[in-house]
């Protein structure tokens, strides 16, 4: 039986793994976490697991072989606050505890697919995975980019092609703006679809930021990635263990905050029985209103990204990527019922 390694599996993006490995039939599955804050259990409660350790004793575990044979980790586990200062803390997390995994898991003969972060491009204008383009801004952003070099370090500059057979499969994963369900325990961190679900369900109405960076009111620009095409892509390199390297995950297709902003609104109209309505009209109601952009964030934010997806196609990864109004509206609709 295939035995699979999920960290931060209590986690979003974690615990949606699981989901989709559940949905195969594989459910020897060894769920890493760190639960001191309980309520994350709720996302692991309906999954099937064969085991739940235990994150501050299960890396040294592993590393000395107690749980057998292992065939791949997916390694989603970190502490992922962009706005954590503590670098110590950060690096400790993010950069040591992944290297640690790593060489276990080529002492263990266990395929590792990690976590990374678009953050690594931080305050570039071109989203490719390319170190010419990596300027991350905070030290979150720097921990997962040490830790990439490091793996290109270690499994050859160009990975994509000559790790089979050197270091076994190592797949890192920049994600992108990732949203869906079981991100309720992330607070501050959690999606911009979460936090307009949640702010029109109590107000009654969407605050977006006004013009910007040259940007019109509400239309900076993200890539908008959904969590059920982040889990397909996971699985394909599951699927497919010859091919490794560093992979932008994303849609490739960046939409401004109105596009979100307008879905979730009418997502929630259409559960009520009422009509979509475009953009203008929906702010000519007070249904979307624009707030002046904070002082705190100038020259700290991310106007634009999108995903270049020509390495992650070159493998012949070929999942479609849902836009965020189909995206955005199953998950105000799961939002809805969770309510």
């Amino acid at each position: 039986m295939t035995r699979i390694v999920v960290t931060g599996a209590a986690g979003f993006i974690g615990s949606n793994i699981i989901k989709g490995l559940n949905a195969r039939g594989l459910d020897d599955i060894i769920a890493v976490d760190d639960l001191t804050q309980g309520d994350k259990f709720r996302n692991l409660a309906e999954l099937k697991i064969s085991d739940y350790v235990d994150a501050g004793a299960f890396y040294a575990l592993f590393a000395h072989g107690a749980y057998g044979q292992i065939e791949a980790v997916f390694h989603e586990g970190a502490c992922s606050d962009t706005m954590e200062s503590n670098g110590k803390y950060m690096m400790d997390n993010n950069y040591t505890t992944s290297l640690d995994l790593f060489h276990a898991c080529q002492k263990r003969g266990a395929r590792l697919l990690y976590a990374s972060s678009a953050a690594t491009y931080g305050g570039s204008d071109t989203f490719r995975e390319d170190p010419t383009f990596e300027r991350p801004l905070n030290v979150y952003g720097y921990s997962k980019l040490l830790f990439d070099q490091r793996m290109r370090r270690d499994c050859g500059n160009d990975f994509r092609r000559s790790v089979a057979g050197k270091t076994g499969q190592v797949v890192g994963f920049r994600y992108f703006n990732v949203y869906g369900p079981h991100e309720q325990h992330k607070g501050r961190m959690a999606s911009v679809a979460f936090h307009q679900f949640n702010q029109f369900q109590a107000e009654g109405k969407v605050k977006l930021f006004g013009d910007y960076g040259g940007y019109a009111a509400g239309e900076q620009k993200r890539d908008f990635v959904f969590i059920d095409d982040v889990v397909a892509v996971n699985l394909w390199f599951f699927d497919h263990p010859g091919v490794s390297g560093i992979f932008n995950l994303g849609t490739g297709r960046a939409q401004p905050f109105n596009d979100v902003a307008s879905s979730v609104v009418n997502a929630l109209r259409g559960l009520q029985g009422q009509s979509a309505l475009g953009l203008d009209a929906l702010v000519e109601a007070g249904l979307i209103e624009y707030i002046p952009f904070p002082d705190a964030l100038r020259g700290k934010y991310q106007s634009y990204t999108q995903a270049d997806l020509s390495a992650l196609r070159a493998t012949g990864c070929d999942q479609p990527f849902a836009d965020v109004q189909t995206g955005v509206s199953n998950y105000v609709q799961w939002l809805a019922r969770q309510a």
